[in-house]
């Protein structure tokens, strides 16, 4: 039997068009897209294939459609498996952690709408109350951006947020420090990308989100996983509810560690890995971990 872990993309991976194809051809997909939209109060649907994407990449917007885009495409992947697979591990880079917690039955398809919706909500509140960006730092090594960092920060926030791969990271703060971060960079010829997110996700800029978040999930009923859940904080396998529930509330502000993730899921034994949601992110990275691992891509 092949060992295979289930990843989930994050907020970033959205487009307009996305599930376009899954809607067309799974009925399955269609209903949970239907059931969406009567706990949303509005049509996900339609801003997936429609947009615009002014409205689609809005955080309480997109957050919603990437998780219910990802378990769309989870439904055809269950009806496209043989017998030879055995899923031992889930995983999601931020908010497809949520996804990962629906597959494995932690809660069910409808609370972890709500809890996305909340999460998005909240974290939107938390950007505006601040001015705050995060921006891709391309091409260096983890010590060679903390010097940026400490060069650009001043008194303000400014943190890395993702550890994503190598010669990937993603730094978060502040807007005028990440402002000054960007001056440094293009001085030096280093290339950055400014990702398109309200705010510094993954700083404590996020603090006053929490409480909201752990309302929430406070409000869910739940259960132990089918599947050990690898977590973005700590980057080590989970199947206790409280723990998790911790770990999420704390994934606000924490960085998220998918190079050391999917490094652990490596040793673990995972020999092939499923990317299932809009985009190809997760594969990129994968292979910039390590260039010979399998992964299959079930696009949204």
């Amino acid at each position: 039997m092949v060992q295979a872990a289930l990843l989930f993309p994050g907020q970033g991976a959205q487009y307009v068009g996305m599930a376009a194809g899954l809607i067309r051809d799974s009925a399955a997909a269609r209903a949970l897209f239907d059931q969406s939209r009567e706990i949303l109060g509005y049509d996900l649907l339609k801003v997936c294939l429609e947009g615009p994407a002014e409205r689609l990449h809005a955080t309480e917007i997109s957050q919603p459609a990437i998780y219910v885009a990802s378990l769309a495409a989870y439904q055809l992947w269950q009806q496209q498996q043989e017998g030879n697979v055995t899923v031992t591990a889930v995983a999601g880079l931020s908010l497809g952690e949520y996804t990962a917690c629906t597959v494995a039955g932690v809660w069910s398809f409808a609370d972890g709408l709500r809890l996305v919706q909340e999460r998005g909500q909240a974290m939107q509140a938390a950007a505006e109350a601040a001015p705050s960006a995060m921006v891709s730092v391309l091409g260096l090594q983890i010590d060679e951006v903390e010097e940026l960092i400490a060069e650009a920060r001043g008194a303000e926030i400014l943190q890395i947020a993702n550890y994503l791969c190598p010669g990937n990271l993603v730094v978060s703060g502040n807007l005028a420090a990440v402002e000054r971060l960007e001056q440094l960079t293009q001085a030096r010829g280093i290339r950055t990308v400014r990702l398109a997110v309200a705010g510094a996700f993954h700083t404590p800029l996020m603090q006053s989100a929490q409480p909201r978040l752990a309302h929430a999930l406070n409000q869910v009923c739940w259960h132990p996983p089918r599947y050990p859940i690898w977590s973005n904080v700590d980057a080590q396998s989970h199947t206790d509810p409280a723990e998790m529930q911790r770990l999420l509330i704390q994934q606000l502000t924490a960085p998220v560690r998918w190079e050391e993730t999917i490094r652990a899921l490596l040793e673990a034994g995972i020999e092939r890995f499923y990317e299932i949601g809009p985009g190809r992110v997760l594969a990129g990275l994968l292979r910039r971990i390590q260039r010979k691992a399998e992964i299959i891509n079930i696009a949204a």
